[in-house]
């Protein structure tokens, strides 16, 4: 009677360990996937708290002083930069109320948390996002024409006598925030229907430049937007849903948060900082 021997040399053939390999491969891929979507999710909303965390803070500050504060400068080391004695954001030199690039090379928009006292902050005094990115703010400087009368010298948000002298009567006239940068200028979002907030209800932005932000933001003609007021030059930002880098816009990967002059005057009233 025969025996079935069994060949100590026989093992997977080279079709069967190619097959086993892909199979391992493609697994490992998907698993890679699924981790590194849900580290962008995770970094998403945690940016978005963080952007909620500043916002408050920002709103305790006007609670406590009357006033909204300046932004920070990338030398100014967290802290607000702005004239006292006339209560402009300037250093003597350059406004800084949009955020950009300023005069001497220094860039400018900046969340002030030194100044707010932000609980987390990095040696250079940045409130960061997820992704290591200082977290950027905008305030508005003028006010929109006849929506207010009284003696009062601009900027009346971050001046707490005018804030307290012209009570709830004034509007902002200069922070805009459209879907788009197609057809916009340093202005106007270039039509109604390209307009998201208008000029005479935000007085503050808050927001991250995503991902693909560096200290310079993306490279998306809408992102861009965002980062080129020039101190005192162009109010117009540009928020919508994120978009790949194929959208004709580029990749636009932003996030914000804003407030309103309804939400500040209220805050105010009810703590008592306006009549």
């Amino acid at each position: 009677m025969s025996r079935l021997r069994h060949d100590p040399q026989t093992g997977f053939t080279l079709v069967e360990l190619a097959v086993v390999l892909t199979i391992v491969a493609f697994l490992l891929s998907s698993l890679m996937y699924t981790l590194s979507a849900q580290t962008e999710q995770r970094n998403f909303e945690d940016t978005r708290r963080r952007l909620e965390q500043a916002r408050e803070l920002v709103l305790s500050f006007a609670i406590v002083n009357g006033r909204l504060p300046c932004p920070a400068r990338s030398n100014s080391a967290g802290a607000e930069v702005r004239d006292t004695a006339s209560g402009r954001c300037w250093d003597g030199t350059t406004e800084d109320y949009y955020g950009g690039a300023l005069a001497g090379g220094a860039k400018g928009g900046f969340l002030p948390a030194v100044t707010l006292g932000h609980p987390n902050v990095d040696p250079s005094g940045y409130a960061l996002d997820a992704w290591g990115n200082p977290i950027r703010y905008a305030v508005a400087k003028s006010i929109a024409s006849l929506t207010c009368s009284g003696t009062f010298t601009n900027p009346h948000w971050v001046n707490a006598a005018n804030m307290k002298a012209n009570g709830i009567a004034c509007q902002p006239g200069d922070l805009l925030i459209c879907k788009s940068s197609t057809g916009i200028t340093s202005s106007a979002c270039g039509g109604g229907a390209n307009q998201l907030m208008s000029q005479s209800l935000v007085v503050a932005i808050i927001f991250s430049t995503g991902k693909n932000g560096t200290i310079s933001g993306g490279t998306g003609a809408d992102e861009s937007k965002n980062l080129d007021g020039g101190g005192n030059a162009d109010p117009v930002f540009v928020y919508h849903t994120p978009t790949p880098a194929d959208f004709p816009q580029g990749e636009f990967d932003d996030q914000f948060t804003w407030i309103t002059v309804g939400e500040l005057y209220g805050k105010l009233i009810a703590a008592g900082a306006l009549p």
